[in-house]
């Protein structure tokens, strides 16, 4: 089963160049750690060649993660967006019917998503209930401190 994401150029272009420094500058520099660390001797009482495989280990689990999402993603266009409801990559002002807030909020893939830069992944709480709603429409969330109601403001892209 494959987890399709979808990216703008740019977050795509990250998650490639954030796989290219794992593979071409961490990946060698992991292998000579352990290289250095077998060259101190026993291995079965050296604490730091088993640091260094350990740190190896999590960075090959790191890169078979992002290998799978990058041969899984899906660059949007922008411009083919539908603007009648809320989409990934959707611009959306929001209130909130609980406390009356108005916020604005850009859905993204999970990866990307920044809540201090009002990126909000499409799979969080907030971004599922948002999903498909048209303006006028009010959507429920069921978040940490219960069920939020926000209706839809507005909806744009860019």
């Amino acid at each position: 089963m494959s987890n399709v994401s979808y990216y703008t150029e740019e977050g795509f272009k990250k998650l490639k160049d954030e796989l290219k420094q794992l593979k071409d500058i961490e990946r060698p520099r992991a292998s000579q750690a352990i290289a250095e660390a077998r060259d101190k001797g026993d291995l079965s009482e050296n604490a730091e060649y088993d640091a260094a495989k350990e740190a190896q280990g999590m960075l090959e689990m790191r890169i078979s993660k992002l290998e799978a999402v990058v041969s899984n993603a899906r660059i949007i266009d922008e411009t083919d967006l539908d603007l009648s409801k809320v989409l990934i990559h959707s611009n959306v002002k929001i209130k909130n019917l609980n406390n009356k807030m108005v916020m604005n909020y850009k859905l993204v893939a999970q990866s990307e998503s920044d809540i201090t830069k009002g990126l909000i992944s499409v799979d969080s709480p907030i971004g599922k209930a948002l999903l498909g709603k048209e303006v006028g429409e009010v959507a429920e969330a069921v978040v940490p401190v219960g069920t939020i109601k926000l209706e839809i403001m507005e909806i744009s892209r860019g």
